[in-house]
């Protein structure tokens, strides 16, 4: 059973929401689109809601490529605060990521916040839980071609994280804009959970974001513009560089996502 939060939100299509391209449009031809850059899968989850376990492991297997898919995939898990009510408080959990999950309702014409859900491309959705529906949704999402950044990264201090990123959007943006978003995930997370809906399991999380932040917003630019920036994160207690990737990602102000490109740690970080 789907963990479902009843809201006035504005009721439509469960299955996702209206393309409106004229903010971003991508700069690519046929063969580019058949070939283009990986596919953001966002999960919004709840270590509180007793299906979301089971959508954990789907989604991890589909970030480890199990499912043999011709299209790569950037999989970020943002872990929602709505069900801590229940007895157990997500340890991962967090109101930014209940605001960034309602957004996505609002864009997609939906009327339930639900755990799990997964939103591919900022445009289509599906439980998070349903393998079959979450591939279906997978090879329905458009591609568009991925950003070339190259990425340093530093330790300016023992609880910091430096990301300068340089390089290409490969997609034009016009004067509607569009931000460029970096997620710090980790990836191996293993709770005892002693109370709430998953009471007595050992609950297994991957691609887990702990932090997001914009590294520009962009206006009026060819696809191949050169675009540089730095974000700095605040690390955690327990912090291990090698579990932890950054994701990038372009979104435009309906939520639309037109390009995105992942990176793992180096382990000297």
């Amino acid at each position: 059973m789907v963990c479902r939060l009843l809201s006035c939100f504005r009721k439509g299509s469960s299955a996702g929401g209206a393309s409106h391209e004229r903010n971003v449009t991508a700069d690519m031809i046929v063969e580019e689109q058949r070939h283009g850059g990986p596919l953001l899968v966002e999960l919004f989850s709840s270590q509180g809601c007793t299906t979301s376990p089971e959508a954990e492991l789907v989604v991890s297997r589909l970030g480890r490529g199990d499912f043999g898919l011709d299209v790569p995939v950037v999989v970020l898990a943002f872990h929602v605060d709505y069900w801590d009510y229940m007895g157990w408080k997500d340890p991962f959990g967090s109101s930014q990521w209940t605001v960034r999950q309602k957004a996505y309702i609002e864009s997609l014409r939906l009327d339930t916040m639900f755990t799990p859900q997964v939103v591919v491309q900022g445009r289509v959705q599906c439980v998070g839980n349903d393998e079959n529906a979450l591939i279906t949704t997978i090879s329905q999402a458009p591609r568009f071609p991925g950003p070339t950044f190259q990425a340093t990264f530093q330790r300016p201090t023992s609880d910091s994280l430096q990301v300068s990123l340089t390089g290409a959007l490969r997609t034009k943006v016009d004067s509607q804009g569009a931000n460029v978003m970096v997620a710090l995930y980790e990836s191996g997370l293993v709770t005892d959970c002693p109370k709430g809906e998953n009471k007595g399991k050992v609950l297994s999380n991957d691609f887990v974001v702990r932090k997001l932040e914009k590294l520009c917003t962009v206006k009026d630019i060819s696809a191949k513009k050169t675009v540089t920036g730095t974000v700095n994160f605040s690390l955690w207690d327990g912090f291990n560089g090698s579990k932890c990737g950054v994701a990038i990602f372009v979104q435009n102000n309906t939520r639309q996502i037109f390009g995105s490109q992942n990176f793992q740690l180096p382990g000297s970080i």
